[in-house]
């Protein structure tokens, strides 16, 4: 018989269930579905008839919606640009690093500011002294953003700046190192975050309040669209959604719902439709749940696409959406930590297959403590060699066609849609927010998460499963915290020196002016402030005079960590242990959960105030970013037993003495301090000998912090007792 000739059988579903359950042994074969976490049913076989009735599967890339590529030849024409987010200590170190990765294949760069900068603060400012360049660069004035680029041509090197809170200083600052480089406005590219909307969600680097702040956002699109023809002037992000624990519905649908309030503060600030939308871009986060993360990507451009048209753009490229896309942080672990190159590899496999257009890769040391040089380099050739040696990029969406992948697109849209159309009927994100909504959804995702990994019901290897003996050692970078401060602070003390006083005081005033009148461009008026060396905090002081400092209300969500592990018996014993304290002590055990400093990251504090509460603790939290003064000031003030410090910023030992010092103070020594987040072991030793009593690294299960802090407790108490 001839190939030509050759008809293969023809395969039915009911041959194919048949098969099936013979193997399954009698079980059915629904019990090879699962349930995702956003509530979509995966199958394990999917055919012609899961998309029969869908209307989205025969489109092409570059056509709209875009599913498929906002661009008509994707990878085959030019791959996507490999960023490197990277910043730390000073300004020079830091411009030296961005040196080193464009000479090593990076294609763009992504700057990762300090904490005090992302707060408004200078460094000299009291609340900024312990994160000063310990998790990004210290930017304080025009002459920190000079050094930072120097000898980088920014007519030529596109730069990206994760900037929200104080994006009026800091975008000022940029608009004039250029300046002063010879590169004229028009030639400036690259994106500014400028997505305050996420902050209040989940990140919490804001500073002004809401309606305020959506003001900077309109100021900064306006002055944008007319000078800087060439900068994206905001990135609507979804990746710290992600990382606060959302699932990929929640990330999508937010996100959209953020862009649609952009998209309406831009109109009202005058702006036609197709004068900014074309230069919007999004960030989304990629976990490890490939299929699902390609299938966002792609669910992504096709709800994009549906919210722009009720603007009536004229201009197809206003319904494309374009986006960068970050591998996650929060799926990397502490254990074992080279098993984070795989995860790395194939979060960045997922990107590339759902059609980003630029990529960031995290190092597989993140989770201990800030990016060496080393795992840096590692991070990045993971790309250039799955652009360069896979032949991935020959292919424009290789999935497309796919039963599953199209189902899975349209499936996952459909769930989105709903979640964003409940933000719709509450007026949009603006006023959605101030209801709590988002944020306690969000959290109630990330509680179900953990008590998940925690039950073993999701395998973490290395974990939750599968540990080793020998434990991987991992050198890390360490910044000498007091080295920068002191740099920095000489720089602001001549800047200081060397200005016009009363020219920048006659800046400050006019932005003063303009904000408490909602009159002029405010971003405008930064960058003449900026041109007279006034620094970031004081821009940022002047406004806050009229619009006030932000402070969010802390809540936490209930009964959902712990109606998930109701079978677990560690998680009973806990529970009648702590029946027995109450007991024996009148009164449930209580811990004063703290996020110290700048650092907004609030997901594990949120997470382990709720799930001890669920476990019996009486729990509070203090307002985001408290001095350690203010800490003990409340835990005395509340009589807790414990005070639990989050730290993921790397300002532990600073912080953590002076806490220390303040409980002593205060002769409440009594108190139990325990501390968990991204703490290096080799500070482990530091924080005991300080006075600290307990240290829980990345990966801990809840249940076993919380029988280690109850012991101590009641350790405590027995000894005080006799």
């Amino acid at each position: 018989m001839s190939k030509d000739s050759y008809q293969p059988p023809q395969s039915n579903l009911s041959d194919w269930e048949a098969s099936a359950e013979k193997l399954m042994k009698g079980k059915s074969i629904d019990t090879l579905n699962v349930e995702t976490a956003e509530g979509i049913t995966m199958s394990p076989l999917y055919t012609a008839d899961d998309v029969e009735s869908l209307t989205t599967t025969n489109t092409l890339p570059g056509l709209e919606p875009y599913i498929r590529g906002p661009q008509a030849t994707m990878y085959a024409g030019r791959p996507w640009t490999i960023r490197q987010y990277a910043g730390f200590s000073t300004a020079e170190e830091s411009n030296a690093f961005y040196h080193q990765l464009l000479s090593e294949g990076a294609q763009g760069i992504s700057v990762a500011f300090d904490l005090a900068t992302h707060r408004g603060y200078d460094s000299d400012h009291d609340r900024a002294l312990h994160d000063v360049g310990k998790a990004g660069v210290a930017v304080d004035s025009v002459e920190d953003m000079k050094i930072l680029f120097d000898g980088i041509p920014l007519e030529q090197v596109s730069v990206s700046m994760t900037m929200n809170g104080a994006v009026l200083p800091i975008l000022a600052a940029y608009i004039v190192a250029g300046e002063e480089q010879g590169v004229s406005l028009a030639e400036l590219s690259g994106t500014i975050q400028n997505d305050i909307l996420k902050e209040f969600l989940v990140r919490n680097t804001y500073i002004f309040p809401p309606a305020h702040s959506m003001r900077i956002v309109g100021d900064i699109i306006a002055y944008c669209t007319e000078h800087m023809p060439r900068f994206n002037t905001i990135s609507i992000s979804g990746y710290h959604i992600q990382e606060a624990g959302a699932d990929s519905a929640l990330e999508l649908a937010y996100t959209l719902a953020d862009g649609k309030e952009y998209i309406r503060c831009a109109l009202s600030s005058g702006l036609e439709i197709d004068d900014f939308a074309p230069r919007l871009s999004f960030f989304w986060g990629i976990g490890m749940n490939f299929y699902m993360e390609i299938a966002k990507l792609r669910a992504a451009r096709l709800l994009w696409s549906r919210i722009v048209d009720e603007f009536n753009p004229s201009n197809p490229r206003s319904k494309m959406l374009r986006t960068h896309s970050q591998t996650s942080g929060w799926s990397l672990t502490e254990q074992d930590p080279h098993n984070n190159v795989v995860r790395t590899t194939i979060e960045a496999m997922a990107a590339i297959f759902g059609g980003t257009q630029s990529l960031h890769t995290n190092a597989l040391d993140e989770a201990i403590a800030l990016p060496s040089e080393s795992a840096s380099r590692l991070a990045r050739n993971t790309q250039l060699i799955l652009q360069e040696e896979t032949g991935i990029t020959d292919v424009i969406d290789p999935w497309g066609g796919s039963y599953m992948m199209e189902s899975l697109t349209s499936q996952l849209a459909e769930r989105a849609w709903e979640l964003f159309s409940e933000i719709e009927d509450k007026g949009g994100m603006a006023a959605a927010i101030e209801t709590g909504i988002p944020k306690l959804r969000i959290e109630a995702s990330a509680a179900k998460r953990q008590a998940q990994i925690d039950s073993g019901t999701q395998v973490i290897v290395g974990v939750n499963k599968y540990h080793t003996e020998t434990p991987d050692s991992i050198d890390v970078l360490e910044i000498d915290n007091a080295e920068v401060l002191k740099r920095q602070l000489d720089r602001l003390a001549d800047i200081r020196a060397e200005r016009s006083e009363q020219r920048v005081q006659e800046r400050l005033a006019a932005l003063r002016e303009a904000a408490a009148t909602n009159t002029g461009n405010l971003l405008e008026l930064a960058v003449a402030a900026t041109r007279d060396r006034a620094t970031g905090g004081e821009i940022t002081k002047a406004l806050e005079s009229s619009f006030t400092r932000y402070q969010a209300e802390t809540k936490t969500v209930s009964g959902v960590y712990g109606g998930l592990m109701d079978t677990n018996e560690s998680w009973s014993d806990i529970r009648r242990r702590i029946d027995a304290f109450v007991d024996t002590h009148g009164e449930p055990p209580s811990i004063l959960i703290c996020k110290l400093g700048q650092d907004g990251h609030d997901r594990g504090a949120k997470v382990i105030a709720s799930a001890f509460g669920d476990a019996g603790f009486r729990t509070s939290l203090t307002p985001m970013f408290s001095l350690p003064k203010e800490v003990v000031a409340q835990a005395v003030g509340e009589g807790v037993h414990a005070i639990g410090v989050s730290s993921l910023a790397g300002a532990h030992k600073t912080m953590i003495p002076e806490l220390l010092a303040e409980l002593k103070k205060a002769n409440a020594e009594h108190m139990v301090v325990v501390v968990g987040g991204v703490i290096p072991k080799q500070d482990y030793g530091f924080l005991h000998n300080s006075g600290v009593h307990g240290i829980f690294g990345p990966g801990t299960p809840i249940t076993v912090s919380a029988e280690e802090v109850l012991g101590t407790i009641e350790a405590r108490l027995s000894f005080a007792e006799t």
